[in-house]
């Protein structure tokens, strides 16, 4: 039986994306239907678990204490919402670095794997609103879902190749109808 598991991306998944970068707390808007819905998630047992680049922490544009506090933000209001998180990874690093956590490599998805002591991700979801973050889960052997909120509409638009019968990327207008679809028996969107 497949783990009952939904990876998010964060920026543009459940907060506000920024071509400028989310560098400060005040900058950190949650999409308040995803906080409902992360809850409601977590409320019907699945676990919820969080990968998000953040490479703004490499460039300079603002350190791992704000992160911090923006995650922290994010617990307490799905907390607050009578859900729970169970657990959070970032990439700090830029493409440059050469790392394997960031996405569209799937280190942050094994990290995830590992903490929360699954035997692997097939049939777990990673929900997100650019290709990386779909690639991503692809290769850690989540099934796909892309959200037209964020830079989704952006990606559907230079990748037409989605949500088609060649490939298997479930398409959403945002978290929530994601949520609803899940919890609702997984029929077409």
């Amino acid at each position: 039986m497949p783990t009952k598991l939904v990876i998010l991306d964060r920026d543009g998944v459940i907060n506000q994306d920024s071509d400028e970068y989310v560098k400060s707390l005040d900058e950190w808007i949650p999409y308040p239907s995803s906080i409902t819905a992360i809850a409601r998630l977590s409320q019907a047992g699945w676990k919820v678990a969080v990968a998000t680049n953040q490479s703004g922490i490499g460039r300079g544009y603002y350190d791992e204490s704000t992160l911090a506090a923006m995650h922290d933000r994010m617990l307490e209001l799905v907390d607050t919402a009578g859900g729970h998180i169970d657990h959070v990874v970032y990439c700090p690093h830029v493409s440059e670095d050469g790392c394997d956590c960031r996405k569209p490599l799937p280190g942050m998805l094994e990290q995830i794997r590992q903490a929360l002591e699954l035997d692997s991700l097939k049939g777990s979801w990673m929900v997100g609103d650019s290709l990386r973050d779909l690639q991503a889960g692809n290769t850690a052997g989540c099934r796909p879902a892309l959200v037209r909120t964020g830079k989704g509409e952006r990606t559907l638009a230079s990748h037409p190749e989605l949500n088609t019968p060649a490939d298997p990327t479930q398409v959403f207008d945002d978290l929530a109808a994601f949520v609803d679809w899940l919890l609702n028996g997984e029929t077409c969107p």
